[in-house]
């Protein structure tokens, strides 16, 4: 009787683990990999960096809109493996008349990697060449020709970013979101947590950021020349990708809070602060793709801020990118 319940749990054990490795190697995988198949695409897009400055400069005026006007940018790319590589270059000229808006000289330079179930992203952009909204009816005495605003051809805005995002589920893949090399095949919901640094800021080449019409003389910080920070901090959030036949959507939010030195500059002579600011991160993603092409819209929004008591600097950005492409060579890998 013995022997018979050693093996009667013998062979239940056996059972369950067979039971349990089957399952595991038919339970399909979330990601569909196309790492082994060559990748061209093209994408067309842009960035634009908008600002604005909140302070009670009289009974009408509130806050000044700096806006630039930008390009829409057109890139190629391929990628196979592990290589990727993308030019990027202007189209179209600019989406603004230049006699209203002026021109703005956009730079920006970065790059990406996963590892695990971390995704990096380093990121450095100027843009020179601003705008203000509508200032005619804010200075009576401002005199144009046709349009209204006031254009400052010197403002310049900096930003450096260097962010880390974990995902908790290690299927929640950047590659596979973007759809160039891998798509989800199902899907996928996980919180994450984003480290952020971030060097960032306003200048006007020793002038007044803020016009003289506007100043007052009871606040140096309307006279500055550059407002500017550096802050560090951690925003939590919730990430989620679905997919219904051969469309895919995906997306994450978070909010949160970073420490910060922020500084006002006036007359090459820097003040400095210690505060907190708030943050939130959000990206969509959505298109279609099988194992032979693929299109997808990728938008992003970011914001920056600093706040010296009633004078509040407040800095956007806002990508929009169409992405094409094609892939062939080997069958895909799971």
């Amino acid at each position: 009787m013995h022997l018979f319940w050693d093996w009667k749990i013998a062979l239940s054990s056996l059972f369950l683990v067979s039971a349990t490795n089957l399952s595991a190697q038919d339970s399909p995988s979330a990601i569909e990999n196309f790492k082994d198949k060559k990748v061209f695409y093209t994408d067309l897009g842009y960035n634009t960096s908008p600002f604005r400055i909140k302070y009670p400069f009289n009974e009408d005026t509130d806050v000044l809109k700096y806006k630039n006007n930008f390009k829409t940018f057109m890139g190629i790319g391929f990628a196979y493996k592990w290589f990727h590589l993308r030019i990027g270059f202007p189209v179209f000229g600019f989406v603004k008349p230049v006699d209203r808006w002026g021109e703005s000289q956009q730079f920006q330079v970065g790059f990406n990697f996963s590892l695990k179930k971390l995704f990096f992203d380093v990121d450095f952009k100027t843009v020179q060449g601003y705008a203000i909204q509508d200032y005619m009816a804010i200075d009576s005495n401002f005199i144009s020709i046709g349009f209204p605003q006031l254009r400052m051809p010197s403002v310049r805005t900096t930003n450096f970013s260097l962010n880390s995002w974990y995902f908790h589920d290690r299927d929640f893949k950047m590659a596979a979101l973007r759809g160039k090399q891998a798509h989800y095949n199902q899907a996928v919901q996980t919180w994450y947590l984003k480290g952020t640094l971030n060097g960032f800021g306003v200048d006007n080449s020793g002038k007044g950021i803020i016009p003289p019409f506007l100043v007052d003389n009871s606040n140096t910080k309307t006279k500055a020349s550059i407002y500017s920070a550096i802050d560090f901090g951690v925003i939590p959030g919730y990430a989620y990708v679905t997919r219904f036949k051969n469309w895919q959507i995906s997306g994450w939010l978070g909010f949160g809070g970073v420490i910060q030195s922020k500084f006002y500059t006036l007359n090459n002579s820097p003040r400095g602060f210690i505060g907190l600011a708030p943050r939130y991160d959000i990206r969509f993603i959505g298109g279609y793709s099988d194992d032979s092409y693929f299109v997808f819209l990728e938008t992003e929004f970011d914001n920056k801020s600093i706040s010296f008591n009633e004078l509040k600097y407040r800095q956007y950005f806002y990508s929009i990118r169409l992405t094409a492409g094609i892939r062939f060579g080997k069958e895909k890998i799971n």
